[in-house]
């Protein structure tokens, strides 16, 4: 389990693309502290599992569904993700309960700068927008934020300093692809709400 707050950013240094799967090789001097095979960290949102670490690298495979379903496709040697080490027992939860598991992704669709934060509009696909409510949660390519506004295929949120120097948000522009996993508390609330309607 993750918090959706990001550690570090880090490099993709090296893809390999192994047919309907690619291995990743990452940079993140951080989240490779004491890192061990099999291994969790969260990319930009999703969970893989560290396959070899050497230094401050280390790699990850990922299955098509992971690339189906993810923005972890489009990316590229150099490109910089967002990296985070799971939880541990006891710890603060400093942001919400992530799991890893990628929903959808969305898109940047505009930003809006000020003094000191910024207003992004993320595209939101039709089959998640029940789960995304004002003031709710929401991770974005690993980010846990607040919801400011929530639209049927869109929502909005607030960008600290802190988030927009330390994150892949900070670059990312119109047109740019994310990674979305609302709450997984609503999607349980929901499947239970919907077996007692049909126990009825």
């Amino acid at each position: 389990m993750f918090t959706g707050i990001v550690e570090e950013l880090g490099e993709i240094t090296a893809v390999e693309t192994l047919g309907d799967a690619c291995r990743f090789r990452l940079r993140g001097p951080v989240v490779t502290e004491g890192a061990r095979h099999g291994d969790s960290i969260a990319v930009n949102g999703v969970c893989l599992t560290v396959v070899d670490h050497e230094g401050d690298e280390f790699t990850a495979d990922v299955m098509a569904e992971t690339l189906n379903r993810s923005s972890l496709g489009a990316l590229t040697t150099g490109s910089r993700v967002n990296l985070e080490r799971p939880t541990a027992v006891g710890a603060r939860l400093g942001g919400h309960i992530v799991q890893g598991h990628v929903d959808g992704t969305g898109e940047i669709v505009a930003r809006e700068p000020s003094e000191h934060w910024e207003i992004v509009r993320i595209s939101l696909p039709a089959h998640l927008a029940r789960y995304v409510v004002e003031k709710g949660s929401i991770t974005v390519d690993g980010i846990s934020l607040t919801v400011v506004d929530a639209g049927p295929d869109y929502f909005t949120v607030s960008l600290i300093p802190t988030t927009l120097a330390l994150t892949t948000l900070g670059v990312k522009q119109p047109g740019d692809p994310v990674n979305l996993e609302v709450d997984v508390i609503a999607k349980y609330v929901e499947r239970l709400l919907g077996a007692q309607g049909g126990a009825r």
